[in-house]
């Protein structure tokens, strides 16, 4: 059981201003807005061994959650908000161990979550709901452990990123109707020998909101199945680790992130993008594809006095200097003025290089 109370004011005062003569002062505010939520949450949880070889466990949670505003927001817009959510979040499941080295599961999960603030802020008031299904298996002996899982996770008005920012920078969310992820996680830990061992994971997974609506040119339009943002169907890493003395560790780490997009429309629209680095995407809704590898030494030296050990740490980040982005911003605006009684919908985006090659090193002192 768990009860939390926030109660907070937001508001923005002038700092500075060129013209003030309509009577405002440094330090007024000029937007104010107070708020309060509430979080109440009980659960039971049960684990119940049905055989030698099959368990199954029920967990049961109960959350009521109060929203409370009214004011103005930053941008001096109006919000009064007096919102609750009564959230039933029920999960089963059940384990069967085959032998000492397999063991099968299958789970069951309902979850829902309430739109915070700056979904209020932009007219998002829907909370998200949940129906998640997942099937596993795992394997574990002696030099390997292998972890495998698929899932299907079905949503109603998941709270998914537009790719705009609000003034601040913060990102701005919107409710999608429908949608579903539907996915394979494996991961690995395999050992070749004392010295040398390799830990590769890959998630590969189909993510789509279903008949997504949207407004271009000045008619609502069924764009069909999209991909949801910020959302690729493949990621996948490993790493090398190599230790040739008991104090000494070499690791090779490498990550690949297929190609994504930073809203949900899909690429539907097909202007020429204003912002381009390193010929990222004819699409400005697009982000390609990137594969990084850091390089990692850690050596650990024992001592006898003060500290019980010293250990230095190098890490070679982006070592084949790879250019590359990750993240970004995305927004649609109508042209209503170019063309009269026409409008056009437009887009732009702004990409956020990350670093080139790179190097960081440390000392952890024990004691």
């Amino acid at each position: 059981m768990s009860y939390s109370n926030y109660t907070n004011d937001h508001f923005g005062e002038v700092i500075w201003g060129s013209d003030l003569s309509d009577g405002t002062s440094i330090r007024d505010q000029y937007y104010f807005s107070d708020a309060k939520k509430t979080d109440y949450s009980s659960f039971v949880k049960t684990t119940y061994k049905v055989s030698d070889q099959l368990t199954a466990f029920v967990d049961l949670q109960g959350r009521y959650v109060t929203y409370k505003t009214k004011g103005l927001t930053s941008d001096r817009d109006a919000i009064d908000v007096d919102a609750n959510f009564n959230f039933f979040n029920p999960k089963l499941g059940l384990t069967y161990a085959l032998n000492n080295t397999n063991s099968f599961y299958a789970s069951y999960a309902k979850a829902n979550r309430e739109p915070n603030r700056n979904d209020f802020e932009v007219g998002t008031t829907q909370h998200e709901s949940l129906d998640d299904y997942e099937l596993g298996w795992r394997l574990k002996n002696e030099n390997i452990k292998l972890s495998t899982n698929v899932y299907y996770m079905n949503y109603k008005n998941q709270l998914v990123l537009t790719g705009a920012l609000n003034d601040v920078g913060s990102p701005i969310r919107a409710t999608s109707g429908k949608s579903y992820r539907l996915g394979l996680e494996v991961d690995a830990d395999i050992r070749i020998s004392d010295q040398f061992s390799i830990r590769p994971n890959i998630a590969i997974s189909s993510n789509k909101n279903i008949d997504f609506n949207a407004t271009i040119n000045g008619e609502l339009v069924n764009l069909g199945n999209t991909p949801i943002s910020n959302s690729p169907d493949i990621i996948a890493g490993n790493t090398f680790v190599f230790q040739p003395l008991e104090n000494l560790q070499l690791s090779l780490l490498s990550k690949y992130v297929g190609e994504q997009y930073m809203g949900n429309l899909g690429g539907v629209i097909a202007n020429e993008p204003s912002v381009i680095y390193n010929e990222i995407s004819t699409n400005n809704e697009k982000l390609k594809s990137y594969f990084t590898s850091d390089f990692n030494v850690v050596y650990e030296v024992k001592t006898t006095k003060i500290f019980k050990a010293i250990v230095f740490s190098a890490l070679i980040n982006n070592i084949f200097n790879t250019k590359y982005v990750d993240r970004g911003y995305y927004y649609t605006y109508d042209d209503t003025w170019s063309a009269a009684d026409q409008t056009t919908t437009l887009d732009g985006a702004g990409y956020y290089p990350q670093a080139t090659r790179n190097f960081l090193v440390g000392v952890t002192l024990k004691f």
